[in-house]
Parts: C-alpha cells; structure tokens; sequence
C-alpha cells in the first residue's frame, strides 16, 4: 500500500461485518484454531460497541486494513484492566498490510484516546504465539506484566502486558 495514506478512524456502521471477519481471519491464522467458542465474540464489532467500547479501523484505498478494540476502563470486556486503566483488545492487521505501521498506528491512536481521558495506563492480553504483536508492544514501551497473566476458557495462557502513561500536564491559567 506504499504511497496510499493509512486513515485511523472509528468504525462505520456498514464496515462491523467486514471487520469482524477480518479479526477472525487474522486469529485462526495467528493461533491456528478454528476458535469456535470464540469466534462469534470477534466477529461481533456492534456488541463491542454496544458494551460501551470503541472500536478504531485502519483504511487506505477504500479498504480496511485493520482493526482494535479500545475499552475505556475494568468491566466484561477488559478483564485485565484495573481501575484507571483501559484496555486494548482484539488487534488485528491484513496480512497483506502487516509490517507497513498499521499495528503501531492503531495502538498509538488508543494510547492517544487513553491519554485525553486521563487514563494511568493501558494493558492488553495477548497469547505466547503472537511474538510479532509483542515486538510491537515492547517498540511501543509496553512490558509484561506476569503477574497479572490469566488462562482463557480453553486453559491457554493470556499474557499481560501494559504501559503506564505520563499523567496530563495542567493547562497554564489564560
């Protein structure tokens, strides 16, 4: 995609299924599961929205390239997050666009959105087999944080990593 400017934006209405194939797309390649149990959760960009999450997309030339789930602090849909922490979820880049900064756009567009609502930090789970996205986290100043790892349903590890952000500067009185 050299040459087409990538947009970071939220998800428009017409785009939920086009998305939630592609995030199930990108796991079942990554995990090399079919991930029946999940599946239907990573497809469902509208009850991630619904649930009080926003959902961003990456799109250049009329086509999307990516996606992530921002969650704004600790509840159903962050389960690693405490309080005044967000979480990010479900990130995922085309194969076709992985390697050309979409990934670390779309983080850094949720570090952003964490940042202007005051968040302390950002944690994300990923599994042990993703090593390209912790590449990416660990660029970006993410680190592990073990002790605070889980187990998904299937008893597969979920690892946690997170970064804690630079608290806002007061504005100077006018």
């Amino acid at each position: 995609m050299a040459g087409v400017t990538t947009t970071i934006r939220p998800v428009g209405p017409g785009e939920h299924a086009e998305l939630g194939e592609l995030t199930l797309a990108v796991y079942r390649q990554v995990l090399a599961s079919e991930l029946e149990g999940y599946a239907p959760i990573l497809r469902d960009v509208a009850g991630r929205l619904a649930g009080g999450c926003q959902v961003l997309v990456a799109a250049a030339g009329g086509r999307l390239l990516g996606g992530v789930t921002y969650v704004p602090g600790p509840g159903p849909l962050a389960p690693l997050a405490a309080d005044g922490e967000a979480e990010l979820r479900m990130l995922v880049v085309d194969p076709p666009a992985q390697g050309q900064g979409v990934g670390s756009a779309l983080v850094r567009a949720c570090l952003d959105l964490a940042g202007s609502q005051h968040r302390e930090g950002v944690v994300l789970g990923t599994m042990p087999e993703m090593a390209a996205a912790h590449r990416l986290y660990r660029r970006l100043g993410f680190q592990r944080s073990p002790g605070r790892d889980r187990q998904i349903a299937s008893g597969q590890p979920l690892w946690c990593f997170s970064l804690a952000l630079e608290p806002a500067s007061p504005s100077p009185p006018p």
